[in-house]
């Protein structure tokens, strides 16, 4: 049976979403002239600890504990041969991330970090498990090719579903999320997400997913033309994208955004179907998108596009498309290392070292 969103919760978490602390991140800005290096010469680190002071109100905030939320579902448009892998896979990877072999599960214990499955729709039965989060809404989404993949309710509700994960790890004492998601054909959806919300061509943003060969991927390509012809999504309505073309992990994702904002904490965000979910809450709630760091880029073509729709800036680019969180969680060194040289190098007083010279009053051409 499917589970309705009523809307509210979506609502009040958008109400509760601010801007970043402008203190905060004056206090980092100031630090970081005053530390031991050339202005600037950390680059993006810089820029980090000024985020995550602006996201948290600190500038020493705790980046543990991190918890990776894997948001996992079928999709009807897999029954179109868009995969190179059968539907039954994604059950068999959610038992898979439980039994801690995926490599998502792998670097979570090299990096610190817990993850925590969502059952958000896939199409079979799962055990109860204490890494499970069963809130499936339906078993997979209508095969959108035929039909509408969800209908407005059971959208929302996927939207809420990702909320109300996320606040329960944040009120358990998160400190930093994850996005992670399966799904097979979410990449279908993602790419198909990616031309409406971008307004490029399907061809442009739909790459080879689980390694798909050339013919497969012009039949993946023609099956998003055509599905965007049948149901023209409004670009500007996330909630109708995500119902038309979308999925439920994707949305979920959107409602795991939308909470980390909302709670004040920092959220990484991974590779392409991350980043679509990522797109829908900045649609929903434009003043979330400060509150999002951009893991890493991704092979898929689509990923590009929506990190230059959204302004997000990816810290890593290693040709990776797994998916799962794993491209995000390996940017997790990289706020540690933001946070850490904010907090610990020494200042130029306390060092005893000299400062920058002023130049303020040099005439030009002298000196």
């Amino acid at each position: 049976m499917s589970r309705r969103g009523t809307g509210q919760l979506l609502s009040q978490t958008v109400a509760q979403i601010g801007a970043l602390d402008p203190v905060s991140q004056l206090a980092a800005r100031q630090r970081q002239q005053e530390l031991t290096k050339p202005a600037g010469a950390l680059g993006r680190l810089e820029a980090l600890s000024v985020q995550l002071a602006g996201i948290t109100g600190s500038l020493c905030p705790p980046l543990r504990p991190c918890r990776v939320i894997v948001c996992a579902a079928d999709h009807g448009v897999a029954a179109a041969g868009v995969s190179a892998y059968p539907a039954s896979v994604t059950a068999q990877m959610v038992h898979n991330f439980l039994a801690g072999g995926a490599a998502v599960n792998v670097l979570a214990r090299l990096l610190g970090a817990e993850v925590t499955v969502v059952d958000v729709g896939v199409a079979a039965a799962l055990p109860a498990h204490p890494h499970l989060v069963a809130a499936k809404i339906r078993a997979g989404t209508r095969n959108f090719l035929e039909a509408p993949a969800l209908t407005p309710d059971e959208a929302v509700a996927a939207v809420e579903t990702g909320i109300q994960v996320a606040r329960a790890a944040v009120e358990q004492g998160t400190c930093l999320l994850v996005t992670g998601e399966m799904g097979i054909g979410n990449t279908t959806a993602s790419a198909a997400i990616a031309a409406v919300l971008t307004g490029r061509a399907p061809a442009a943003v739909t790459g080879r997913g689980t390694g798909i060969d050339e013919v497969r991927w012009q039949h993946k390509v023609a099956v998003i033309e055509e599905a965007l012809a049948r149901h023209r999504p409004e670009r500007n309505d996330p909630i109708d994208v995500l119902s038309k073309i979308g999925g439920l992990e994707i949305g979920a994702i959107a409602g795991v955004v939308l909470a980390a904002a909302a709670a004040r904490v920092p959220v990484l965000v991974d590779g392409l179907i991350s980043t679509a979910g990522a797109a829908l809450a900045f649609g929903l709630c434009p003043a979330a998108q400060p509150f999002a760091i951009a893991g890493h880029e991704s092979q898929e073509p689509g990923h590009r596009a929506l990190l230059d729709c959204t302004g997000l800036s990816p810290l890593l680019n290693l040709s990776m498309r797994l998916g799962e969180g794993s491209g995000a969680l390996l940017a997790l060194p990289l706020l540690d290392a933001a946070r850490a040289t904010l907090n610990e190098m020494a200042t130029f007083e306390g060092a005893r070292v000299a400062g920058p010279l002023d130049v303020s009053g040099l005439e030009s051409g002298r000196g």
